[in-house]
């Protein structure tokens, strides 16, 4: 029962929020309420063993929910603001060095490996390529790899970023 809670819960919030300002006097009207209710129903019971396959409910904390919220806010908006400088730097110098780097992230759960992938991936300069199921390393494009680090087997996931170590924060946040 607390999976399909869960996930009524999480599509009628996202629902009310893409539909937010459809009422004429409010902010919903109450016809768009009920239809969201009906439809977060329909969504918990086809996808409740989806979002909660291993009855891992970690993630209803409210602290955790507060620490994702200041990790998008700041350390990760930190990062991609500096490395957007940083690859424009690139683009107008032309100093790119280009190449596929296999990157430790000793985070244990599934839903630490898969923020970490997503947060190298909406960094510009870093693509998440692939992952490796038995030890969770991530597979990196990197636009520019230093003189020297391409003789690493592996980079620790901590030195892929400049100002924040973001894996710390998600290991805070997932595990």
């Amino acid at each position: 029962m607390i999976p399909f809670i869960l996930t009524v819960l999480l599509a009628f919030v996202l629902y009310l929020l893409l539909t937010a300002g459809s009422g004429s006097t409010g902010v919903w009207a109450y016809s768009e309420i009920l239809i969201g209710l009906i439809l977060a129903c329909a969504v918990g019971v086809v996808a409740r063993n989806f979002l909660c396959r291993h009855r891992n409910y970690r993630m209803i904390n409210p602290l955790r929910l507060i620490r994702l919220c200041i990790y998008v806010l700041v350390p990760f908006f930190v990062e991609m603001a500096v490395a957007n400088l940083n690859v424009a730097y690139r683009v107008i110098t032309g100093r790119i060095r280009p190449g596929i780097m296999r990157v430790r992230s000793d985070l244990k759960t599934d839903l630490g490996t898969m923020m970490l992938a997503n947060s190298i991936t909406l960094t510009p300069g870093t693509l998440s390529v692939d992952i490796d199921d038995s030890s969770g390393d991530l597979f990196v494009h990197i636009i520019n790899i230093e003189e020297g680090e391409e003789q690493k087997a592996l980079l620790r996931a901590g030195e892929l970023f400049t100002v924040s170590d973001l894996a710390a924060w998600i290991r805070r946040i997932a595990e």
